[in-house]
């Protein structure tokens, strides 16, 4: 008789991981709250724009197409995707523009033409930023950092030796405002901060692993739209045999003799002999392990930063964008310190624009885009929103109005928002944070909750807010750390 497993959510790592437990032979059952599928990575539509929910940068797709080789299919067939020249658009409010290419050798002479940067200091800095990734992927980001074997391994000794490397004592501000001459190249560089919700100016400058994912491996957008990552892997699980269940909100885990035995939903019992939570872990342990005591790590950790979006068709098609663009704030470090310090939103926020309908025409009606406008905001500590949202939207359509000079006001046919209240009432992400926790102390990857429960046998933990963190790569890897550690 097969095993039985049990996934609660249908996030991306909760699929991902379902997909792996049916490879390893189990009986795999998913229930997910929603009606829905992907969590944060979903879509829907506004009128006649569609538009992705939630992430919007696609790196790493090999982690994608490892989990339809893993069931014996061909990726191409199910997933598409094309890899972009041009990286990003990003705008200076001195009327400086720039198409970032993502290619080092051509973005190296960029910098130097642009900025007047070193073009071979540009070329070392990647170079040492590929290196870290060395160094660190095999041991921080693909192996539980909670067993003590990875660290007796060949790649944990590595790592462990090459450690000196890292600059985990320095903060990334620190490390590029010593490597970089333009004020503005740091800026650019701070920036990757964000890529998993944190502050550059506390922030270790081991997170300058982050540009080599994008100049050394590339972006990529799918076809079909980011919510068509979310779309083919469900499919895959459901071709071989996972069972999902929407509108299925887990009421607890059950456990007996400190064993998780199954789960409690809708009143009933479900019997499994394992449970992997891809619900984030503060709200798992509150409501479906209230017996247990909260662990440290999850109960004190700083939430990482969360994100106002608006969601806008756009009656016009404006040139000089593309995919992903950046409108630069002047006062960067003011801007960190208003959202981690103040919680609050700077009066000059980044303001990041992502068009699919640049690469998927479809995605809105002719002549016309659909913008996704996110700045970062903090995490939900209770602030008054709604005043909050007013002031950044007036101050989000001065500072685009200024830069593309336009007035984007009129150009807006339709809207929705998205912001921490409601990240954190669809998600259940604690606080609406993005990312889990943040990456503003440098040991905070081994604070992070590990993807096993210490207390409960059988009972695993994926998704980004576990180890090793937010966005698609790394909650696509989470589940692969957790459905390891069944071994």
């Amino acid at each position: 008789m097969k095993q039985r497993a049990i996934v609660i959510g249908a996030g991306i790592a909760g699929i991902a991981a379902a997909i792996r437990l049916k490879a390893k032979g189990f009986d795999v059952s998913v229930f997910e709250a929603n009606a829905y599928p992907g969590g944060k990575l979903s879509e829907f539509k506004q009128g006649t724009y569609r538009f992705d929910a939630g992430p919007s940068l696609f790196t790493m797709p090999h982690f994608v197409d490892e989990l339809f080789e893993l069931m014996g299919e061909k990726p191409s067939a199910h997933f598409e995707y094309i890899k972009m020249d041009t990286a990003c658009h990003y705008f200076f409010e001195d009327g400086l523009h720039f198409e970032s290419p993502s290619n080092p050798e051509a973005f190296a002479q960029l910098l130097k033409d642009q900025l007047g940067e070193d073009k071979e200091q540009v070329l070392k800095f990647l170079n040492k930023s590929k290196t870290m990734y060395d160094i660190t992927a095999p041991v921080f980001l693909q192996n539980s950092l909670h067993r003590i074997k990875t660290y007796f391994s060949k790649t944990g000794i590595k790592g462990i030796l090459n450690l000196w490397r890292l600059n985990m004592f320095s903060s990334m501000n620190q490390i590029n405002s010593q490597t970089f001459r333009n004020p503005k190249t740091v800026q650019f560089f701070n920036r990757f901060a964000t890529y998993n919700g944190s502050n550059p100016y506390i922030a270790p400058a081991t997170l300058n692993i982050i540009p080599h994912l994008e100049f050394g491996v590339g972006t990529y957008f799918p076809i079909k739209g980011m919510n068509s990552i979310t779309q083919s892997l469900f499919e895959l699980a459901q071709r071989h045999g996972v069972a999902f269940h929407f509108n299925a909100k887990v009421d607890s885990i059950i456990s007996e003799k400190n064993k998780a035995t199954g789960i409690q939903v809708g009143g009933k019992y479900i019997e499994a002999d394992l449970v992997i939570s891809n619900m984030d872990v503060f709200p798992t342990y509150k409501k479906l392990l209230p017996q247990l005591d909260m662990p440290k790590q999850v109960k004190h950790v700083e939430s990482s930063s969360s994100a106002l979006i608006f969601y806008w068709g756009i009656k016009h098609s404006f040139k000089q964008l593309g995919l992903h663009n950046i409108l630069f704030s002047e006062d960067y470090k003011k801007e960190f310190e208003t959202i981690f310090d103040a919680q609050s939103i700077d009066s000059d926020p980044t303001i990041y624009i992502n068009i699919s309908s640049k690469c998927k025409a479809d995605d809105a009606p002719k002549d016309c885009e659909n913008w996704f406008v996110m700045i970062n905001v903090p995490s939900n500590q209770g602030q008054d929103w709604d005043v909050l949202i007013k002031e950044a939207r007036k101050n989000i359509i001065s500072k685009i109005n200024r830069i593309l000079k336009t007035d984007i006001e009129s150009l807006i046919e339709n809207e929705s928002i998205l912001d921490p209240r409601s990240i954190e009432g669809k998600t259940s992400s604690f606080r609406g944070a993005l990312y889990g926790s943040s990456s503003n102390n440098v040991f905070s990857a081994f604070f992070r909750h590990p993807n096993f429960s210490r207390s409960i046998q059988n009972l695993y933990f994926c998704g980004g807010s576990v180890h090793p963190g937010g966005g698609i790569p790394l909650c696509l890897l989470s589940a692969k750390i957790a459905v390891d550690q069944i071994d």
